[in-house]
């Protein structure tokens, strides 16, 4: 699925969109250049789902950030900071890869063999015509 999302309220509409379709042991990638809105994405999907957390801090420095949802749990991940798969795969990933866990991954290309067979993937791109537009494409 394809999205142009023209402000922020467009971009929570996608993500609300995809959250009414997430359970528990789905894993969603999201991919996008520096300053895409991965982590505003993600905060939308999590609100969403019934995060009641108000701050939702980016996890770039604690690379994982556990929060109680509606009926499931949500891990948010930022691999930016690591290195390799080695290095990520130590800190227990893929047990959020399962129920009751729904798993939101920031720069997933740190370690692509990590990820389960059954990904979602979310493209963030920026418009160069309008500073809060953004080209969402989903896939899976």
């Amino acid at each position: 699925m394809q999205f142009l999302a023209v402000n922020e309220a467009a971009t929570v509409e996608v993500a609300c969109g995809l959250a009414a379709r997430l359970k528990a042991g789905d894993v969603v990638a999201l991919h996008g250049d520096l300053g895409a809105g991965k982590s505003f994405f993600s905060r939308a999907v999590m609100r969403a789902l019934g995060v009641r957390d108000q701050a939702l801090p980016s996890p770039t420095f604690a690379i994982i950030q556990e929060y109680d949802a509606d009926g499931c749990r949500v891990a948010h991940m930022d691999w930016y900071r690591l290195d390799d798969a080695e290095e990520i795969e130590m800190l227990g990933v893929r047990d959020y890869f399962q129920p009751p866990w729904i798993c939101l991954i920031e720069w997933p290309g740190r370690a692509p063999a990590l990820l389960p067979g059954s990904v979602i993937s979310v493209h963030l791109q920026c418009c160069d015509d309008h500073a809060d537009a953004r080209r969402i494409d989903i896939d899976g």
